[in-house]
């Protein structure tokens, strides 16, 4: 693309909300020094807005960006995908909305604030970090599979005593497969933890059984 590609342009013809600095530079053949000046003078005009550091969204007018569209840009290093109680919630196994968008990631647990709302990144051992796809394959961000995000909840709540130790209210649909929660329990390596969230999926299945 030739040098002289005005940066809005560039950012159009990306054809999505989220982009990155370095996305708009190399889009429009500038240097990053110039399309971060060129970025924040069309944040202050209304035109763009910062998510993040170097994680912009375009303003496409009445349609509301959603903070789901976020997820692969706020490690771009690291693939991570929405599990825990935001997966259960977009599985409608919990009607609740989590305050916070809950993710997985092999890299340090950590909680990154957003102008579209505040991401909490769980750490899942690599051996463990599986069992998700597109949301419905849309290409957009990935999700665990309905089993794997209350797995994924279980696994935490083992680790961080805190982390995922009540759950509201859980509605199970016939398509959910306890016995491919077991399996996943199953995967867990560690013994210790293996057992732990054993005996709460136990819970879980006993109060199912008694409703």
């Amino acid at each position: 693309m030739h040098n002289n590609t005005p940066i809005l342009t560039a950012i159009k013809q990306l054809k999505r909300s989220v982009f990155t600095t370095r996305e708009a530079a190399a889009a429009a053949g500038k240097t990053l020094s110039n399309s971060i000046q060129t970025l924040n003078h069309l944040e202050k005009k209304g035109i763009i807005l910062k998510i993040s550091r170097g994680v912009w969204a375009l303003d496409i007018g009445n349609e509301k960006i959603s903070p789901y569209s976020v997820i692969p840009f706020l490690l771009p290093s690291q693939r991570v995908y929405l599990s825990f109680t935001s997966a259960l919630h977009l599985h409608d196994i919990i009607e609740q909305i989590p305050q916070t968008i809950t993710l997985a990631s092999i890299s340090h647990s950590k909680t990154i604030a957003t102008k579209l709302g505040v991401f909490h990144i769980h750490r899942i051992a690599p051996s463990f970090f599986k069992g998700f796809n597109w949301y419905r394959d849309s290409g957009k961000f990935l999700i665990a599979e309905p089993e794997k995000a209350l797995i994924d909840c279980l696994y935490v709540s083992a680790r961080k005593k805190k982390q995922f130790s009540y759950f509201p209210e859980l509605h199970f649909s016939k398509k959910f497969s306890f016995k491919k929660a077991k399996e996943w329990v199953r995967a867990i390596n560690d013994p210790k933890i293996r057992l732990c969230v054993n005996k709460k999926l136990e819970r879980i299945l006993e109060s199912q059984i008694k409703e």
